[in-house]
């Protein structure tokens, strides 16, 4: 595993209380660090990716939780249902005008908890997403942030090829980037993150 979960997990529901709350999870096909053992009332998983989808309702169903699992195969910006927390997972920086979502989220649910990467953090250096997580990161600012948690943590691959895996999907420059750690096995790179209360 790249990067500790379950340590991702833990400080997420220290920071917000999910207990007893609708939440609309956007980003709900990617790690998946918000599911109902948080005490969540009703989670509403939001992604256009419906295999992934499909996936989450399966491990919810493992888990016996799937009477407070809803999921939703659509662009954030057409959803209207609403809720108590719109939460954004490691996608508000992958939107294409943050500013558009958050503004969307807002009519939706009183609290938008937003959980990415730190725009300092060398992981997305090497992700080649500086541009997109400096564009978010604006605007959450602009849009007044309540408070904020910063944490640390560590992406690891146990060598070169792990790493290309992982970012296969990212395009050229991440590739160019990642040859620095060729031939290197034990690869640790510093993953900066913070979660968001707006």
């Amino acid at each position: 595993m790249a990067v500790d979960l379950q340590e991702l997990t833990a400080n997420l529901v220290r920071f917000y209380d999910f207990k007893d709350k609708t939440v609309l999870f956007v980003g709900a096909g990617g790690r998946q660090l918000l599911d109902p053992s948080a005490g969540t009332r009703k989670l509403i998983a939001i992604d256009r990716d419906v295999e992934s989808l499909q996936e989450l309702k399966a491990n919810i169903v493992a888990k016996g939780w799937q009477n407070s699992l809803e999921v939703v195969a659509s662009n954030f910006e057409d959803v209207r249902l609403s809720g108590d927390v719109v939460y954004f997972e490691f996608c508000l920086h992958e939107m294409n005008d943050p500013q558009k979502s958050l503004s969307h989220a807002r009519t939706l649910a009183p609290d938008i908890v937003v959980y990415d990467h730190s725009p300092d953090s060398e992981w997305i250096f090497y992700g080649a997403e500086e541009d997109k997580v400096g564009r978010s990161a604006a605007a959450m600012e602009r849009f007044g942030i309540r408070s904020r948690a910063a944490f640390h943590a560590e992406q690891r691959f146990q060598n070169y090829t792990e790493l290309l895996a992982r970012l296969a999907g990212q395009g050229d420059l991440a590739m160019q980037r990642a040859q620095r750690f060729a031939g290197t096995t034990n690869i640790a790179i510093p993953m900066d993150y913070e979660v968001v209360l707006l």
